[in-house]
């Protein structure tokens, strides 16, 4: 079992109106000895928009700005700006999120070649409703999918007016055979989609997705502490023995949700090709701020850092603060690609 170091809480929120009812799940990504974070700070009333800071080596807080770094300005994200992840792809910065009107969350894109000035690019998953989705997955397929998370939504929507939720758009940090490889989450699994251009992604290619759905899971929900779903947590490491890829996973108790962080590895040059995944949790909520807060029992992993022979995993610390875990990314990698062999 991977030894695993819980550093503790490593950014709170403060009384700026921007981030006063939290901070949580953050994009990251590590320049020289420098971790550039972009994360989520929650106003009252639930708005959401992205706050910026930076850390010199893995966990100590240099520069931290008194204002969002990116906010809502469009119609689609009119009510926040949430979780980003961030890559480096080809001489671009390209930051995800999630983009929420109000009452539907869909994935959307931002690019910037200095990580201070970001420029919108538009969403990326266009809003399909249930119905529709359900009926092109298929009938023979579709029971695994009926789950989606629309019991979690106002009792007045139906699958015929609520669509399918785009959360945990996460870009692979490299181009796999010419293609950008990005992950997503339907419920349960977390699928992969592949395109050379973002402008292939319309509501066309979107339909033709679903109807191959099965054919494109990156990560399927198999594990006792995987009961209600997985989905995307960090961007993918690239190693030597194929991606890395820390996710989160969510165990459904009578008593309501606890959100983990977990690990898998999958193929270099096929990613939804399966190596192995770890059959027990990678960081669980067991400390009174994993387990105590705006919502409780949640560890939620979205960045990561590699110093040396360590990786660095922030994460989001019952949707309240921002917490840090290390460990050896050798022993972790080893320990997968043994799994797989057995």
């Amino acid at each position: 079992m991977v030894l695993i170091k819980k550093e503790g809480i490593v950014l709170e929120p403060r009384k700026f109106k921007f981030e006063e009812e939290g901070v949580l799940n953050p994009g990251c990504i590590k320049v020289g000895n420098n971790v550039h974070m972009f994360y989520r700070a929650v106003a009252k009333g639930n708005h959401s928009s992205v706050g910026y800071c930076r850390f010199k080596g893995p966990l100590d807080v240099e520069e931290r700005w008194r204002k969002p770094i990116i906010k809502s300005e469009h119609e689609y994200e009119k009510h926040g700006i949430e979780d980003p992840r961030v890559v480096y792809i080809n001489g671009k910065y390209y930051l995800t999120y999630m983009a929420y009107d109000g009452k539907n969350v869909t994935g959307a894109y931002a690019v910037s070649k200095d990580l201070k000035n970001f420029d919108k690019k538009g969403v990326i998953v266009p809003l399909i409703p249930y119905a529709e989705a359900i009926r092109l997955i298929g009938k023979k397929k579709n029971k695994r999918y009926r789950c989606f998370d629309l019991y979690d939504r106002e009792e007045k929507d139906t699958e015929k007016t609520t669509p399918v939720w785009g959360k945990d758009t996460i870009l692979f940090p490299k181009k796999i055979n010419g293609k950008y490889v990005l992950m997503h989450r339907i419920l349960p699994d977390a699928p992969l989609i592949r395109f050379k251009r973002f402008s292939e992604l319309t509501i066309d290619y979107w339909k033709e997705h679903f109807k191959n759905l099965h054919k494109n899971i990156g990560i399927k929900a198999d594990q006792w502490f995987e009961s209600r779903h997985v989905g995307g947590g960090c961007p993918p490491i690239e190693t030597k023995k194929g991606w890395l890829i820390i996710y989160h996973a969510v165990e459904k108790r009578e008593k309501g949700k606890v959100y983990r962080a977990a690990a898998s590895l999958v193929d270099k040059k096929n990613p939804c090709k399966l190596i192995s995944k770890l059959d027990y949790p990678l960081i669980s909520p067991e400390l009174e701020w994993e387990q105590k807060g705006e919502v409780g029992n949640v560890v939620f992993p979205t960045g990561h850092a590699v110093f040396g022979e360590k990786l660095y995993i922030y994460y989001g610390s019952a949707d309240s603060r921002i917490a840090a875990a290390s460990l050896y990314i050798d022993e972790l990698v080893d320990e997968l690609e043994d799994k797989g062999k057995k």
